[in-house]
């Protein structure tokens, strides 16, 4: 199993919405390395669902890859989306700031290159934000 993390502009595609709504494609990537993340992603997969503005940027949930990347259907051209569904929130999100003061995190992606909008996760990465959360 491979983690990810994907981010959302809240007006765009809310947490909340995905917890409604159980289960979207991914759709509107339009930068080549994260496109290449998603079609890394297989059917399983584990994602932090990341709100990118709305307050303070922070980790709100889990999502889960339900469907391998495909055609997106928002253009013709050759962007890919793929399907996720709702796993879990969290009670309280993990802000940006919580992630980068944590020295073992340095070099996560979410830190390095923090725009980016679909990213990979470590394990050791993910077992570490799971930690920080499960602290909260």
């Amino acid at each position: 199993m491979n983690y990810w993390l994907i981010k959302s502009d809240p007006e765009t595609y809310s947490f909340e919405r995905m917890k409604k709504e159980k289960r979207t494609f991914w759709d509107g990537v339009r930068n080549y390395a994260a496109r290449n993340h998603l079609k890394a992603m297989k059917k399983g997969d584990l994602c932090f669902f990341y709100e990118s503005m709305n307050g303070e940027p922070s980790i709100v949930g889990i999502v889960k890859v339900a469907k391998e990347h495909y055609q997106d259907p928002t253009t013709t051209e050759s962007w890919v989306c793929v399907d996720v569904e709702y796993v879990k929130e969290w009670k309280k999100p993990l802000t940006l700031k919580e992630v980068k003061a944590n020295k073992k995190l340095a070099q996560m992606a979410l830190v390095r290159i923090s725009r980016l909008s679909v990213q990979p996760v470590t394990e050791t990465e993910w077992e570490e934000v799971l930690r920080m959360q499960a602290e909260k």
